[in-house]
């Protein structure tokens, strides 16, 4: 997708000319169906996604990348099941070699960034299809094809033979961008891999050339603007471009990608390092999305996270990169990689030897510990055995405490006194803990008649009555209602006023009406768990028996109805009944 130049010594940022844009070919739609199991699970992956990008919850932003990190081969799966379907086309019985070109073009495509060895083979093959045809124009743009994967793939004296054979005054205006894209690529590569910053002027004329031939309201115009902006040290410029893309792009789409990683490379030269890590942490889930295998955000996080002793992270996604470009097979990401790996490695190596180092010092004071607790227990055992002695001779002085009986008594009774005192007590500790032993018992009682009667079903061998009452879920349904009964019950007795005070937070024509009997609903329910300071999504997604995104989403729209700022809405839900504990 670009390259950057992370790995160089005599730099820590991305130099401008290291950020590189892609000039993508539009081809033709093709609908592909994937396993029902597949889609389900991408759905969530997606939906989850979006909602992630409203709440700006780094951490969590974060934490669902490590999330399809590790996911990531369902998406790898639906790209080669995308792409399996498509090279079904290619099993159409007397097809034209025209239309066999067209197919391969699509399948270039979607290799490109995926498997590079399978890109150039159908690059080759579109060449030998073009010059069977005699047709120009598809000659030189499967050449054109070939020179970029080759140059991907580190073959740069074969991608440079290509390109010097086309002259360029004789290509039309949509292969002529092609032209100008494989020489920029060409010599970022080069660079890349040499680590000679001598060929970004280079880079830099074929830019200029591929902008005065693309559409000025195309994407790729607009994307090597931001490129040209920053190389010219216009990083405001090239910001207030981003912000327009992100705002007309989709999100998790390989554009979205590529807008986002500029903006994390806008950020961190600002100094803005929240944010510098956010929009490549987005850049990082849309390029797994979409199966991109030759990507850069990845290690640029990994450099972030080293920098902030974060080594597990950092090794990550270094990780994350390596198995990509392993995968992809580029030749000149592999090489950065190798470089940056040893970095991250070295790091990780001393956290381990320092780890390591911490567990044997826990083992030698567990050790220590371990005599220490030998030695007491030893000395124990002899104070037993003189204590037994020493009650030996207690017995010879009990006629002396005969006459200290009649003191105690005197003093027993006082403590009956104390211990009528103590009743009281416990009687009103009854009274406060008397609904949780109800409770208790009345389940065990539930549960001991539910065994009683599964038990007479399977001593009278009613095997299909007793399988229809375990499928049944009439038991559970009926101890989650009467758990949320006790527990709206509880809590409206904590916060008597949280139903009329929550609905004040609302838009007046937002407010919730409970239905008649009912003490809280789900919606409210979230937000009592809140209240009483239950912030886990998962957690309160396991209460209410439902899933993650549901609590997102239910969050979420509650935020959209708040008739004050949608940002301070849950820190007021946690402010009810405060007032009225105070005055108390």
């Amino acid at each position: 997708m670009y390259t950057d130049s992370i790995f160089r010594e005599e730099k820590t940022k991305f130099a401008p000319e290291d950020i590189i844009t892609e000039v993508i070919i539009p081809g033709m739609k093709t609908d592909f169906r994937i396993s029902l199991l597949q889609y389900i699970f991408i759905f969530i992956f997606s939906t989850v996604g979006i909602s992630l990008y409203a709440t700006d919850d780094l951490q969590s932003m974060s934490d669902y990348l490590d999330h399809i990190i590790d996911n990531k081969e369902l998406f790898t799966k639906q790209k080669e099941q995308d792409i399996t379907n498509l090279k079904k086309l290619l099993e159409k019985k007397n097809a034209s070699l025209e239309y066999e070109y067209e197919i391969n073009l699509k399948l270039y495509n979607e290799y490109k960034k995926f498997k590079l060895d399978s890109a150039i083979h159908y690059a080759e093959r579109n060449v030998q299809i073009a010059n069977t045809l005699n047709k120009t124009n598809l000659r030189y743009l499967s050449e054109i094809n070939l020179a970029t994967s080759y140059s991907y793939a580190g073959r740069f004296r074969e991608s440079e033979e290509i390109l010097k054979k086309i002259h360029p005054s004789k290509l039309s205006k949509d292969i002529l961008c092609e032209y100008y894209n494989a020489y920029c690529r060409f010599f970022e590569h080069y660079e890349a891999i040499s680590n000679q910053p001598k060929y970004s002027q280079q880079t830099r004329l074929y830019k200029d050339s591929l902008l005065l031939v693309l559409d000025p309201s195309s994407f790729d115009y607009k994307i090597n603007m931001v490129s040209k902006y920053i190389s010219q040290k216009q990083n405001d410029k090239a910001e207030e471009l981003l912000f327009d893309l992100l705002n007309t792009e989709d999100i998790d789409t390989p554009n979205y990608a590529i807008v986002t990683h500029y903006l994390g490379y806008i950020f961190g030269w600002k100094g803005e390092p929240e944010l510098e890590k956010k929009y490549y942490i987005m850049s990082a889930i849309a390029d797994v999305k979409n199966s991109i295998k030759e990507n850069s955000s990845f290690l640029r996080l990994a450099l972030i996270y080293n920098d902030n002793g974060d080594i597990a992270k950092a090794f990550k996604y270094t990780q994350s990169a390596i198995e990509d470009a392993m995968f992809s097979q580029v030749q000149f990401r592999t090489a950065q990689m190798v470089r940056f790996y040893s970095i991250i490695n070295a790091s990780y190596q001393a956290k381990e030897a320092k780890t390591n180092a911490a567990l044997k010092t826990y083992l030698i004071l567990i050790s220590v510990l371990s005599l220490f607790l030998i030695l007491l227990v030893v000395y124990i055992y002899k104070q037993m055995k003189k204590l037994s002695r020493i009650k030996k001779e207690l017995s010879n002085v009990n006629e002396k405490l005969t006459e200290l009986n009649r003191e105690l008594n005197d003093t027993n009774d006082l403590l009956h006194s104390k211990n009528a005192q103590l009743r009281e007590s416990n009687d009103v500790k009854e009274q406060y803990i008397g609904q949780f032993f109800n409770l208790c018992s009345t389940y065990i009682d539930k549960m001991e008649d539910y065994r009683k009667t599964l038990y007479k079903l399977g001593i009278n061998r009613q095997y299909e009555e007793l399988i229809k009452i375990l499928k049944s879920t009439t038991v559970v349904d009926n101890e989650l209602e009467e758990l949320y009964t006790h527990f709206d019950s509880i809590f409206l007795s904590l916060y008597p006023t949280f139903v009329t005070d929550f609905n004040s937070l609302l838009a007046e024509n937002e407010q919730i009406v409970l239905k008649s009997g009912d003490l809280l609903n789900k919606e409210l329910r979230i937000y009592a768990l809140l209240r009483l300071g239950i912030t886990d999504n998962v957690k309160i997604a396991g209460f209410l028996r439902c899933s993650m995104s549901t609590i997102y989403n239910y969050r979420t729209k509650m935020r959209n109805k708040a008739a004050i700022n949608r940002d301070e809405f849950e820190d007021m839900v946690m402010k009810i009944g405060i007032a009225g504990r105070k005055e108390e």
